[in-house]
């Protein structure tokens, strides 16, 4: 039995991993300034996280979203 429902790509794309990767980075490197007190740095690591949002959506725009004519999946 198939399912109807078609496969929405589940982030498997350059755009995807970017934008996630980025945004991790945000979280993990606030999250160390919090601990060493550096409330400067905190912030200026919370920007990453919309920032990585960004980056990932202009990559999908630009054709490197898992719908995207640059992406090639992989088989698994």
């Amino acid at each position: 039995m198939t399912n109807p429902i078609a496969d929405p790509g589940h982030g498997h794309s350059p755009a995807a991993w970017t934008g996630v990767i980025i945004m991790l980075l945000g979280f993990t490197l606030g999250t160390l300034f919090f601990c060493l007190e550096m409330p400067s740095l905190v912030w200026a690591s919370v920007v990453l996280i919309p920032v990585g949002a960004l980056i990932g959506w202009i990559l999908s725009k630009a054709g490197w979203g898992a719908k995207g004519p640059k992406y090639q999946p992989k088989a698994h």
